[in-house]
């Protein structure tokens, strides 16, 4: 630990001069993962796609349970979120199988918009075996296409990078989150694009959240959203959120209000950089390189999913009971300033920053270890989560389908 700040203060002089090796697509988008995915558009397409992914080796399924019978904004989600999966920079090429064309051809054309390769197969008068069979076909060709694909020198302003917490206790607020924060005000004057979410988490701190916002006009944005969110809780709950908001996880770390939670949670954003718009969940961002706030669930898997489907490639995770959060398509970091999880769940930690509690590194110090490690990942580093096999992959549904 001695060895460590001297060699901190030495990168934190090259901050300025950020690059990464990525992927450059055919949209001009830049990706630090190179993925051929197999995406089905509904349920009953799982097994199809898990079938082509067994066939050709180094290919993805990402099976889910939604896509039949939902309507309304429910299923403009469900086409942002798959479309949006499938357009991310980390991913080099898409299969899409889905139980009839229609909504198939959808999902296709909104993905070759981008300009990436992408093929779309229907079971509907072909049956699994048949449709298996081209699929596999297809991806081959594809896999094979995609390895072919060279990393190329980037700069940061090609970087986009969301963040959420999970597990949260004592140590997020203190440690944990401000390292994040740290990084966030560092890499913002840089040109990054940045987002954070967690609508409900952040109940108790949304009016100084809203202060946050560039101007007034993103602030009303805020917490209109925020309200929204709100009055759909009141309306579903039971006497209150115990044991949801904040879970039993946060409440053993030492976190017995949301108000405890959320002002830990708000120190992701750091303490300079204002939010520049407010997205819908799985919602692009279209005003230029900042940061933005998403409308999302504070559950992981389904925060990680929206921001991966809205273009964020790497993705900051703060946790201190030890959250093992992954994503197939966008690379999880996960820090921990809770010297127990670092202990005891070492190999779901990426970045330990403890030291901040016992003083042997500052939040500066924090932050240029976190900005060391998230460029490594860039540069093809695995994150913990990858090398475990966690991808978690969680569609976020509106309400009851008809």
């Amino acid at each position: 630990m001695a060895k460590a700040p001297a060699l901190i203060k030495k990168r934190s002089r090259s901050v300025g001069k950020l690059k990464f090796m990525g992927y450059r697509r055919e949209n001009g988008r830049v990706g630090i993962r190179n993925h051929v995915i197999i995406l089905p558009l509904d349920d009953l397409s799982n097994a199809a796609c898990e079938a082509v992914a067994n066939n050709i080796k180094g290919t993805l399924a990402l099976p889910h349970a939604y896509g039949r019978l939902q309507f309304g904004e429910d299923l403009q989600l469900h086409f942002r979120t798959l479309i949006g999966t499938g357009t991310n920079p980390n991913v080099a090429a898409v299969i899409v199988i889905g139980i009839e064309p229609g909504w198939t051809g959808r999902v296709v054309e909104g993905i070759a918009k981008t300009g990436k390769p992408v093929a779309g197969f229907a079971i509907e008068g072909n049956g699994d075996l048949k449709v298996i069979e081209m699929a596999s076909r297809k991806a081959q060709q594809f896999l094979m296409d995609a390895t072919e694909k060279q990393r190329e020198e980037c700069s940061i302003e090609e970087l986009w990078v969301s963040t959420k917490c999970g597990e949260s206790d004592t140590t997020s607020g203190l440690a944990s989150c401000p390292t994040v924060g740290n990084l966030v005000d560092k890499i913002d004057p840089m040109g990054a694009w940045t987002c954070f979410g967690e609508t409900s988490e952040l109940t108790g701190a949304e009016v100084e959240c809203a202060k946050r916002a560039l101007n007034k006009d993103v602030a009303a944005k805020f917490m209109a959203t925020f309200g929204a969110y709100q009055d759909m809780i009141n309306r579903y709950k039971t006497s209150d959120l115990s044991e949801s908001q904040p879970t039993k996880g946060n409440i053993a770390g030492g976190l017995s209000t949301i108000e405890e939670k959320a002002f830990g949670n708000f120190q992701k954003i750091g303490h300079k950089t204002k939010y520049i718009d407010v997205l819908k969940p799985a919602e692009e961002p279209v005003k230029g390189p900042g940061l933005y706030f998403m409308d999302t669930s504070s559950a992981a898997a389904e925060c990680v999913t929206l921001q991966a489907a809205a273009g964020f490639v790497v993705h900051l995770f703060p946790t201190g009971q030890g959250n093992v959060i992954g994503n197939p398509i966008e690379p999880v970091i996960k820090l921990t300033a809770n010297p127990k999880t670092a202990r005891e769940m070492p190999e779901h930690i990426d970045l330990d920053v403890s030291g901040i509690l016992r003083r042997e590194m500052d939040l500066d110090e924090a932050g240029d270890r976190l900005i060391d490690i998230m460029i490594r990942t860039c540069n093809g580093r695995n994150t913990c989560a990858e090398a475990l096999g966690h991808r978690e992959f969680v569609m976020t549904k509106l309400y009851q389908s008809a």
